[in-house]
């Protein structure tokens, strides 16, 4: 007789997250081969060995793919590592710190492809700012766990805000240097920068 009982919860989730890494993977090589506008949402789906419905299963667009890739688990990983700083150092110290171990997850070989795809579009160029704001929601989050005091989140907003600008001007220097030096290197400098300035 068939074994009819429900899949273990953890292999269902395997396998999830498996034919979510195979959609992006294969999107991804279709973006780089096609550019964003000539690759189409079929022909991800027909790469990955999936159904268009199964594909929106997983993700809503063709844009949702770009950008699971693009941000390389960053945002998933922000919170968590912010969380190890220690609530005894200043905040944009800890910041720093944290977006330093973080460097290597968006430093991708394929990470300046993927930007050039990011400024394809003005929909992709508006979801890449989105994505600054997201990510700045993240970190203020964690920071005010770190550092509970309700007085505190004001400024804790502007550290969040200015550590994102800070990343940015980073990750900025590291495209246009054509990964010249590795990505903590520019977050590094353009933290000493914005501390020289202020």
């Amino acid at each position: 007789m068939e074994d009819v009982s429900p899949k273990p919860r953890g292999l269902r989730e395997r396998k999830r997250r498996e034919t979510s890494e195979r959609i992006v993977e294969e999107g991804l090589k279709l973006f780089v081969k096609h550019g964003y506008e000539g690759t189409t949402l079929e022909a991800i789906a027909q790469a990955a060995g999936i159904s268009r419905r199964t594909f929106f299963y997983y993700f809503k667009s063709k844009e949702d793919v770009l950008l699971a890739a693009h941000d390389g688990g960053f945002r998933e990983a922000l919170g968590p590592a912010m969380l190890e700083e220690s609530a005894e150092e200043r905040p944009l110290v800890a910041v720093q710190n944290c977006l330093v171990k973080l460097a290597s997850r968006r430093e991708t070989k394929e990470s300046i492809v993927f930007d050039r795809l990011m400024q394809s579009t003005e929909a992709l160029r508006a979801r890449k700012k989105a994505g600054f704001v997201e990510t700045e929601r993240i970190l203020l989050e964690a920071m005010c766990e770190l550092w509970p005091s309700p007085e505190r989140r004001d400024g804790l907003r502007l550290v969040a805000m200015v550590a994102m600008g800070t990343l940015r001007l980073a990750l900025e220097k590291w495209k246009q240097s054509e990964a010249a030096r590795p990505l903590a290197h520019y977050v590094k400098e353009s933290f000493a920068l914005l501390a020289k300035e202020f």
